[in-house]
């Protein structure tokens, strides 16, 4: 039943948008769509949209959402800024020690080297923590390359308002609470990722790295993605995903991502969902859902 509510609410969209017409009508009932869609799902939500025509749509956005591995997103591009600053070439190796592995946390590249003391290139570091956001990866990188605090001050020198930094992956593992450390309004990632894949911050080799990982991740293929590629529209994306409620129900579960479409339009997104009284399957398809009627209304926006 919820479903078919989320199906007729899009396709509803499809119908009235082709009616309004100028940038602000469009705008307008983008964000009555959106508002109209968000009411609909018994969630706690925010959404923010950058278009290349500089409009910005945001729907509760006035609220902070925990970040969970969206954080990695802020890390990498600070990340970025230092190997610049210092030239380090990003085939550069690291050795990594066993002690630098968490035994439990989510960590991809701990089950390809359970013993420790290998080495690794950084490029190899950010696509472990970017692509499979691997959360050893994000720490070793806080660790060797630039520190939380740096990190923060970094990305409010881009300009970028309303977030904070204070916990590593480590920290939100051993204390689920601290995850509420991290956090940043909706509009703050879709700025800081339309500035990363539409305005030259780096040298080509560090910003492309950061591009090219962004739009080959693995993670949450049934969130902002799924009604995209069809289209093939091309997306790069992070994810964040908290930890479940003491009911077992999903928090934190996030999407932030930059897209670009066939017809030379591209845009920004990021959805936040808070808490959420559905399903992981369920939940994730309200991102979907929320990344299909933006694209709609982008697409018809002409």
């Amino acid at each position: 039943m919820k479903n078919g509510i989320f199906r007729n609410i899009i396709y509803s969209f499809i119908v009235a948008v082709t009616v309004f017409s100028g940038a602000s009508a469009q705008e307008k009932q983008l964000k009555l769509a959106l508002e109209r869609y968000i009411r609909s799902c018994s969630a706690e939500i925010g959404v923010a949209v950058v278009t290349d025509r500089k409009d910005t749509i945001c729907v509760n956005n006035e609220y902070p959402y925990l970040m969970n591995s969206v954080m990695k997103l802020y890390q990498a591009m600070a990340v970025a800024a230092v190997l610049q600053a210092q030239k380090i070439s990003t085939d550069s190796l690291l050795c990594i020690q066993e002690s630098e592995l968490h035994p439990r946390t989510y960590s991809p590249m701990r089950e390809a080297h359970p013993s420790g003391n290998f080495q690794i290139p950084i490029a190899g570091l950010l696509k472990y923590s970017l692509q499979q956001s691997d959360n050893n990866a994000c720490d070793i990188l806080f660790h060797h390359i630039i520190g939380i605090e740096a990190t923060e001050r970094y990305i409010q020198g881009l300009g970028i308002k309303n977030f904070a930094i204070r916990v590593n992956e480590r920290d939100m593992y051993e204390n689920h609470a601290t995850s509420s450390e991290n956090w940043n309004h909706p509009l703050s990632a879709a700025l800081l990722i339309n500035k990363l894949f539409t305005q030259q911050l780096y040298e080509p080799v560090y910003q492309n790295l950061l591009t090219e990982t962004l739009i080959s991740c693995t993670t949450g293929q049934n969130r902002l993605t799924k009604p995209l590629l069809p289209q093939r529209a091309v997306i790069g994306h992070k994810t964040g995903t908290g930890f479940s409620s003491p009911m077992g129900l999903p928090q934190g579960i996030n999407d932030v991502g930059f897209v670009r479409l066939p017809n030379g339009r591209q845009y920004a997104i990021a959805v936040f969902i808070k808490s959420s009284p559905y399903d992981m399957q369920a939940t994730e398809q309200m991102i979907a859902d929320i990344s299909e009627i933006v694209y709609i209304h982008i697409t018809n926006d002409n």
